[in-house]
């Protein structure tokens, strides 16, 4: 399907509801696991799916979205592969920005059909997954359909959150409804397997993962009225086209907000984490970037995950992870954490001047962290304590946000010395 297929993956909106990790940068351009960036999810995947003809569209902050894929992914010069970025731009026939995702494949639609292809594979670049794309092209053209969406199965508490389908015994869809009130969630109950059975997962999800033919897409797109694919193109679609459902039963989250962004990194300390880092048939891509291992001296460390270049001097690090060129001082003990380390190494010169200051890039010296999320190239003097938890009301400063209970230190922040937090 190499050949034949187009992946476009969706940049998202303005992201407000990962702020503040999306004030300075767009949504898929967000850290995660301590060295990757969420639009590494969907691009590898395609890769590990030998698609490699790939779009990713944006509209906000997306200056380091564009550095990130331009560094990263570098295919043979006599290679036809790609991952392009498109934002939205004005044109004379459009003066608008994208308003909704149906609305964002429209207006790059002249890009897309610069090129041949039998398959566009429409992807949200804030999920975190693995899954063989091939599987789900091979379904859809054995149904002979005309679009095919991954589904999920979910359960009570979070279907009003997604678009719920149902299907009949050939997987085709006959029925959607988008966020439906949970007073509607007893007539959109469906037959799934015995395993989710047992877990409460009797609904079926749209992933926002989906597969449409060309000629179809093409035709949709000339409808200007519609502006997103859940709301109104797939509820018009199974009405008068063959719609198939792909049941995925892997692990699968929406990194739509901070509680979820959280809960998905620390997930990776698990013993046996649902996403799969250690996989030789799914790796996932970033950025090469030739750091030296990670030095680490006196500190005990408990179900952490430590990335590349970092000098670690803690006492003790648990249930967390540890993103690049992190600096961690002595007596330091860190809890329950995403800290996402740094984008550069100072100097000897800087390191003198903003220990004068008190506070260097990294973490100081017997600092106590828990519940927390610290953004790159944040300064945290010594003896600060932060302990997050529900205890603490939301809030927003210049410095940190609080949101359910999870603190979040704001890109390059200056944390003074002795700082409390909780």
């Amino acid at each position: 399907m190499k050949k034949r297929t187009l992946a476009i993956i969706l940049g998202g909106g303005q992201g407000s509801r990962l702020s503040p990790l999306t004030e300075n940068r767009s949504k898929p351009a967000v850290p995660i696991a301590g060295k990757y960036r969420l639009v590494d999810i969907p691009i590898s995947n395609c890769i590990n799916s030998d698609i490699d003809r790939i779009f990713v569209l944006t509209q906000f902050n997306s200056a380091s979205l564009n550095k990130h894929i331009k560094n990263t992914y570098q295919f043979s010069f006599f290679s036809n592969s790609f991952v392009d970025i498109l934002a939205a731009e004005q044109t004379p026939d459009n003066k608008h920005w994208f308003q909704g995702t149906a609305d964002a494949v429209r207006q790059c639609m002249q890009h897309f059909l610069n090129y041949d292809f039998e398959y566009a594979l429409i992807l949200s670049g804030d999920q975190l997954y693995q899954m063989d794309f091939n599987e789900m092209i091979e379904a859809h053209k054995k149904a002979g359909a005309a679009i095919t969406i991954a589904s999920l199965p979910v359960i009570a508490k979070e279907a009003p959150e997604f678009g719920i389908l149902k299907a009949d015994s050939d997987n085709i869809i006959t029925e959607f409804i988008e966020k439906p009130a949970p007073a509607l969630l007893p007539e959109w109950i469906s037959e799934v397997s015995e395993e989710m059975q047992r877990a409460g997962k009797i609904y079926l999800a749209s992933m926002g993962i989906y597969v449409f033919n060309r000629d179809l897409l093409i035709e949709l797109m000339k409808d200007k009225e519609t502006k997103d694919f859940g709301k109104e193109i797939i509820p018009h679609a199974i009405k008068d086209h063959k719609v198939l459902s792909f049941p995925y039963e892997g692990y699968w989250t929406d990194i739509g907000n901070i509680d979820s962004f959280y809960e998905a990194n620390l997930g990776l300390t698990d013993d046996i984490p649902k996403f799969n880092l250690f996989d030789n048939s799914k790796f996932v891509y970033t950025r090469a970037r030739l750091l030296p291992p990670s030095k680490i001296s006196g500190t005990q460390l408990e179900k952490t995950v430590v990335s590349d270049g970092c000098i670690i001097h803690a006492s003790r690090i648990e249930h967390s992870v540890i993103g690049i060129r992190s600096r961690i001082g002595k007596g330091t003990t860190i809890a329950n954490s995403y800290i996402m380390g740094n984008d550069y190494y100072q100097n000897l010169n800087e390191i003198d001047r903003d220990s004068n200051n008190g506070t260097v890039m990294g973490i100081g010296e017997r600092c106590h962290l828990n519940n927390c999320i610290v953004d790159k190239n944040v300064h945290i003097g010594n003896d600060v304590r932060v302990n997050g938890g529900k205890h603490i009301p939301d809030t927003n400063n210049e410095l940190y946000s609080v949101i359910e209970g999870i603190v979040v230190i704001k890109k390059s922040a200056v944390i003074p010395n002795g700082f409390f937090i909780g």
